[in-house]
C-alpha cells in the first residue's frame, strides 16, 4: 500500500516508518524541515513538505494514499488541540472512502483508576484525562463514516534509548544526582516496547477493523518506584521518596500524572490482530538494554 504518515521524524513515528517499509509499504512521510525530510529519506520514505498546520498539503498527502497514520504531536505546545483538531479534519477530508485511517491516541485518555486494569470499553471523557484533545480527536476518526478507523491506545512507549519522560528522567538523574518518586511508588504503570507498538501497526493495516480501538500494552505493569529505581540505577545516583506535596511544587499539574495509575488491558490487539509483544521488558531495557548502552 502506499501509505501516509505524519510524524516520522519523531520518536514512535520513526519506528513505524520503519517497520512499514520493511514489510514492503510505500511511505510518504510528511516533513516540516530539512532535517525531517533528512530523517525521513534515510528510512526510506518519500518526504512530502508540510506540517500539521499546512492543511491543505494533509488533505493532499491522505487523498493520494491507501492508507493514513497520524503519529505526529507535541505534547508541550498549548495549541496542539487546536492544531490537533484541524489536522485530523484535513487528514479525514482527504482519506479516499474505505481507506485505513490509524490514529494514535493514548492510555492518558483514561481517568485514573487507582489500579484497576481498564479495558477499550471503559468511559474516557475530556474532562478527566491529562490528554483531552486525544479523546476528542478518537472521536473525529471513529465518526467519520467514510474511513475504515483504527485508534490505538498506547502505554508508555519506551525502548531503543527514546521516550519524553524516560529521557526526562534520565537527565534529571544526572543534573540532580538523584531519582525521585512520589509517595510509596506503588502506583503501576503500563508500558510497550517502540518496536512491539510498530508492529501492531503494520497488523492493524493488514487485517483491518474499521471502528476498533485497542489498548497497546505488555503484560505486566511496573510500579513507578520499580521505574525510579532502573533510572538511578542506569544512572549511577540514588532514589528517594517526596511527598505529593513536594512533587505539586516541583512539577506542578504533571505530578498527578506521575501518580496515576491505570493499568490496560491490551487483550483485545491480541485477539483481533494476533499481536504479541516480544521486546524486552520497561526494566531490562533500562538498566541493560538502550537506556544503559547510551549511558555508557
Amino acid at each position: 500500500m502506499r501509505i501516509f504518515i505524519t510524524g516520522a521524524s519523531g520518536y514512535l513515528g520513526g519506528v513505524v516508518t520503519e517497520h512499514l517499509i520493511r514489510a514492503g509499504h510505500e511511505v510518504v512521510a510528511l516533513t516540516r524541515s530539512p532535517r525531517a525530510r533528512e530523517r525521513a529519506e534515510a528510512l526510506g520514505a518519500k518526504p512530502m513538505h508540510g506540517g500539521l498546520r499546512d492543511l491543505g498539503v494533509l488533505r493532499a498527502g491522505a487523498a493520494a494514499a491507501d492508507a493514513v497514520v497520524h503519529t505526529a504531536v507535541d505534547y508541550g505546545d498549548p495549541d496542539m488541540g487546536e492544531i490537533e483538531h484541524d489536522a485530523v479534519r484535513s487528514l479525514l477530508d482527504g482519506t479516499n472512502e474505505g481507506s485505513a485511517f490509524l490514529y494514535t491516541s493514548t492510555g492518558l485518555v483514561y481517568p485514573d483508576t487507582q489500579g484497576v486494569t481498564v479495558d477499550e470499553d471503559h468511559p474516557v471523557a475530556p474532562e478527566t484525562s491529562p490528554q483531552p484533545y486525544k479523546i476528542l480527536g478518537e472521536r473525529q476518526v471513529l465518526d467519520a463514516g467514510h474511513v475504515a478507523g483504527t485508534v490505538i491506545r498506547a502505554s508508555l512507549i519506551y525502548g531503543r534509548a527514546g521516550s519524553g519522560l524516560l529521557q526526562g528522567m534520565l537527565a534529571s538523574a544526572r543534573q540532580q544526582g538523584a531519582v525521585t518518586y512520589v509517595g510509596d511508588g506503588a502506583n503501576a504503570w503500563s508500558s510497550v516496547h517502540v518496536d512491539d507498538l510498530a508492529a501492531l501497526y503494520v497488523a492493524v493495516l493488514a487485517r483491518r477493523d474499521p471502528g476498533a480501538v485497542v489498548n497497546a500494552a505488555a503484560a505486566e505493569p511496573t510500579p513507578m518506584r520499580s521505574i525510579a529505581a532502573a533510572v538511578a540505577r542506569t544512572a549511577g545516583v540514588g532514589v528517594v521518596s517526596i511527598s505529593l506535596d513536594q512533587a505539586i511544587e516541583a512539577l506542578g499539574p504533571f505530578a498527578a500524572v506521575l501518580t496515576r495509575s491505570t493499568p490496560l488491558d491490551a487483550s483485545r490487539a491480541r485477539r483481533l490482530y494476533g499481536w504479541t509483544p516480544a521486546a524486552p521488558g520497561l526494566l531490562e531495557e533500562l538498566t541493560s538494554g538502550s537506556y544503559a548502552t547510551t549511558a555508557a
